[in-house]
């Protein structure tokens, strides 16, 4: 263990005395394994009859091993109480570890499983692996129980990436239509939010039928005054969305100013930016993780659309007759005669906002269009302040809801008989 000499001979304890009183002069090597050096201590050990010798000569004998074996006094007392107890000086040291639940194939099989399947999501994968082990596949025996989790964190591993074929992620496509932002109304009407709903598709039927579209409500409403506007199309083609956005523009009696969507292709398309250009209408397109964007509409497919329609499939030929519905009967009494929740926010003095839904801010959006400032400035050209009041005071709200019910009647008896084959009994009565 020196680099000069054997340190095994010296045999005295006066060897010892004359090497310590001389070691500075030695470079000792000290980087031999741990194992070597605690077998050459208790060689030494014996050598020198450690537990006869007298307490001066054994600390002599501490002095030579902790210079030539580098270890502590700590680590000198541990290996001489073994020496004593006549055990091993240093035991072979083993790392604790858990017993590994998947094997290197295991991994193997999963990348093939991805390569053949298309890289299912981690649940899929796992009832993958159940459905093959039960197909008689005794290689998926650990795998047959593999958790979501577990699936993901095999796929990081290098054995399943050497196997597994790369798959990219999709590429958003890039375009140039609509601004991702949140539109700011600041009180001022004109700011709508739009959505699609559709009425369900029919699936291809036995006598050789192809699958039948259903038709597709565009359900429009406005942010401060949460004013609406529905309009049916046969299908959501560019053409026919265009042609019903002038339409739907126009029944707003207040100038529109901003139009904001989802990213959906209806709306983020040539042929509506160059509408909404010609009208001057801002477009704005929802952002991403900002669910609540659209939200304001969205809730109002659900309460107002989904409430009035129903969630069976209509014919998408049917949208001229849902459009004389929805102008003559839907909207008037949507906006003239059933009231609306509206927010009082409430800001703490920490910045925190606070929402309630109040009893005395419950209003129509007519009334609320008149709650603003100076809100005759904000209609558009050809519509006046007693248009609209002779519109509510044409009829009572219940007259106006009874006469809606009577037309949505009407037009169900024109939808319903064709479809009574397909729809539960419950409709049709």
């Amino acid at each position: 263990m020196m680099s000069m000499f054997d340190p095994s001979q010296f045999h005295t304890i006066g060897d010892l005395e004359t090497f310590l009183a001389a070691s500075d002069v030695f470079s000792l090597d000290r980087n031999l394994p741990g194992g070597e050096r605690a077998s050459w201590m208790r060689d030494r050990l014996l050598h020198f009859r450690y537990d006869r010798l007298p307490r001066k000569q054994q600390s002599l004998v501490r002095q030579f091993l902790g210079q030539i074996t580098g270890y502590s006094p700590a680590q000198l007392s541990r290996h001489i109480r073994a020496y004593r107890r006549g055990e091993q000086i240093r035991q072979s040291w083993r790392r604790r570890t858990f017993p590994a639940t998947y094997t290197e194939q295991d991994r193997e099989l999963l990348a093939e499983i991805d390569n053949a399947t298309g890289r299912l999501s981690g649940n899929l994968a796992a009832q993958f692996c159940a459905g093959q082990f039960a197909a008689g596949d005794r290689r998926f025996l650990r795998l047959k129980d593999i958790s979501n989790a577990t699936v993901y964190r095999l796929r990081q591993t290098k054995r399943y990436t050497l196997r597994a074929v790369t798959i990219e992620k999709t590429k958003p496509v890039q375009t140039t239509i609509g601004e991702r932002r949140k539109p700011a109304p600041n009180g001022t009407p004109g700011f709508i939010r739009v959505d699609t709903v559709h009425q369900g598709d029919l699936p291809a039927g036995k006598a050789g039928l192809g699958q039948q579209k259903g038709v597709y409500h565009i359900n429009l409403v406005d942010e401060v005054t949460q004013w609406e506007v529905v309009v049916a199309v046969e299908n959501i083609s560019e053409s026919l969305v265009q042609e019903v956005l002038i339409i739907a523009l126009f029944l707003f009696p207040f100038r529109i100013r901003n139009f904001h969507s989802d990213n959906g292709s209806e709306y983020i398309n040539y042929a509506v930016a160059r509408l909404l250009e010609k009208l001057r209408i801002r477009q704005t397109k929802g952002r991403p993780r900002h669910s609540n964007d659209n939200g304001l509409v969205e809730t109002k497919n659900g309460a107002i659309i989904r409430k009035e329609m129903g969630r069976f499939h209509i014919k998408g030929v049917f949208a001229p007759r849902i459009n004389v519905f929805y102008r003559d009967h839907l909207i008037p009494f949507l906006n003239f005669h059933r009231p609306c929740h509206f927010p009082y926010r409430t800001t703490l003095k920490n910045g925190r906002v606070i929402v309630r839904y109040r009893r005395q801010d419950c209003q129509t959006p007519y009334r609320k269009l008149l709650s603003l400032p100076h809100w005759e400035t904000f209609l558009r050209r050809g519509v006046t302040a007693d248009d609209l009041r002779k519109q509510v005071e044409e009829k009572t709200p219940l007259q106006a809801a009874q006469e809606k019910n009577q037309a949505k009647s009407v037009l169900f008896s024109i939808i319903l008989p064709k479809l009574s084959a397909t729809l539960p009994l419950s409709l049709t009565q």
